[in-house]
């Protein structure tokens, strides 16, 4: 694939566009915040390590001396970092904003908030995020592009263990996330215009470097040959940008969801009952996290 072509050919002008990219500093993050640039945008970048943001709008700037680059710090497992980013993105112009953390097999616990820490980074936090500021994007006309995933199906919404704490397997915990943000985000919409559901596939980026570290070395050099590498998986979420997103489409790589150009498709992977009760518990979520302090 010719990436400076499909850019040309699938994307228009950024500038004088805010965009705000939440885990910037990882591997399909970097490559957003690089497109981004490119186009002409504005940044913000959102990451839990602001040493390593601020290294990464030092390298952007080399390239893009002109570059307007924002930072704020975002932990999405620590509720009260959210909530003070939340307020400091309000006062912020933002046209665009990017769901793109996430983690997948990292040590589990509970979170103050009383959900577990990988519900909460791929879910919980995300959401709040984007029902807090999708009043003032929409008014701008903007958009969020929320990140999902494959793994969403591998699990399906259980009402007596919403967040998955009592299960194990990584999978089934991250699935059980992106199920949740990925369902709950076509409640939010109100048109095709103001949200997208995206997905990259499967790309070697700092994700799958949780692995166990025995795991990991067996599946390092394979993942870098078989699957896209973040420069290309990257480019679903671009597309998201610019596309318009009815409610069960989302957007990523055309050949069997890991390897290709990015495509719009249908997603039939969530009855209806479950996706209302997705939605509900959504927002039961949203109001507890209104009163966390």
């Amino acid at each position: 694939m010719n990436i400076s072509k499909w850019i040309k050919n699938n994307t228009s002008s950024l500038e004088g566009k805010t965009v705000a990219i939440s885990g910037a500093t990882g591997g399909i993050g970097r490559e957003l915040c690089r497109y981004f640039a490119t186009l002409g945008a504005s940044l913000i970048l959102l990451d839990r390590n602001i040493k390593r943001s601020m290294a990464l709008a030092d390298k952007l700037r080399e390239k893009f001396p002109s570059l307007s680059v924002s930072h704020i710090r975002v932990d999405m497992a620590d509720m009260q970092t959210v909530k003070s980013a939340v307020a400091g993105l309000s006062d912020m112009p933002i046209d665009i904003l990017i769901l793109n953390a996430g983690a997948y097999s990292i040590p589990r616990y509970i979170c103050d908030t009383c959900y577990d820490n990988v519900f909460q980074i791929n879910f919980v936090s995300p959401y709040y995020i984007a029902r807090k500021l999708l009043p003032g994007i929409r008014s701008r006309g903007g958009k969020v592009v929320a990140v999902g995933s494959i793994a969403h199906n591998y699990s399906r919404a259980d009402i007596n263990d919403v967040d998955f704490s009592t299960r194990t397997k990584a999978s089934l915990v991250y699935g059980n996330a992106k199920r949740y943000l990925i369902f709950s985000m076509y409640k939010l919409a109100q048109s095709s215009k103001d949200i997208a559901v995206v997905h990259p596939g499967i790309t070697f980026t700092n994700i799958t470097a949780h692995y166990p570290k025995a795991i990991f070395a067996i599946i390092k050099h394979p993942m870098k040959v078989i699957f896209m590498p973040p420069r290309k998986a990257a480019l679903s979420i671009v597309k998201g940008v610019f596309t318009d997103c009815q409610r069960n489409e989302w957007i990523g790589p055309a050949l069997f969801n890991v390897w290709g150009k990015p495509k719009l498709k249908k997603l039939n992977t969530c009855g209806e009952e479950e996706a209302k009760h997705i939605c509900r518990e959504a927002n039961i979520i949203y109001e507890r996290m209104e009163k966390y302090i």
